[in-house]
């Protein structure tokens, strides 16, 4: 799955400093309905509730935060790079400063799954990291994000 199929333009943004990790889902939820038209509560309440299952925060200074909601019909995504990284109680403790919001309908299963698999090997690529924090511009963030890579094959 290719990222440019889960993402807008619309729905990347550069943020200054956040003081929590509430107000951090409240601007995912803020960028969501602007870009997607959906309920800002609802994506709130859908990230709260997964974010108590266990962090998102998946190292390296990178979140991943994710819920799956009733109200949508297909996957989509909202990527933000803070320009001040933020504590996100992160498997290794490190605050983050890149996250990538991830929404998938209740019913989506693997291709939820899929979906987060692509954004979690994006965001793993070191290289990628670097141009996304080297960049202010939310079009360069997304055209970063959305650029089409060569599958690597097991040799």
């Amino acid at each position: 799955m290719d990222l440019s199929k889960l993402l807008i333009p619309g729905a990347v943004r550069v943020l200054g400093q956040l003081t929590s990790k509430k107000r951090l889902f409240q601007e995912l939820g803020e960028v969501t309905f602007q870009a997607y038209g959906l309920s800002s509560a609802i994506v709130v309440d859908g990230l709260q509730e997964r974010e108590s299952l266990g962090p998102t925060g998946v190292g390296n200074g990178i979140a991943l935060p994710h819920a799956r909601l009733e109200e949508i019909d297909k996957i989509f995504g909202v990527f933000i790079r803070l320009e001040k990284s933020l504590d996100y109680e992160s498997v290794d403790r490190q605050p983050v400063d890149l996250v990538f919001g991830l929404f998938a309908p209740k019913d989506s299963g693997v291709e939820h799954l899929k979906a987060l698999a692509q954004v979690s090997r994006t965001m793993r690529d070191p290289g990628i990291c670097a141009k996304l924090r080297a960049n202010s511009d939310p079009a360069k963030l997304y055209a970063i994000l959305t650029e089409s890579r060569t599958p690597q094959v097991a040799a």
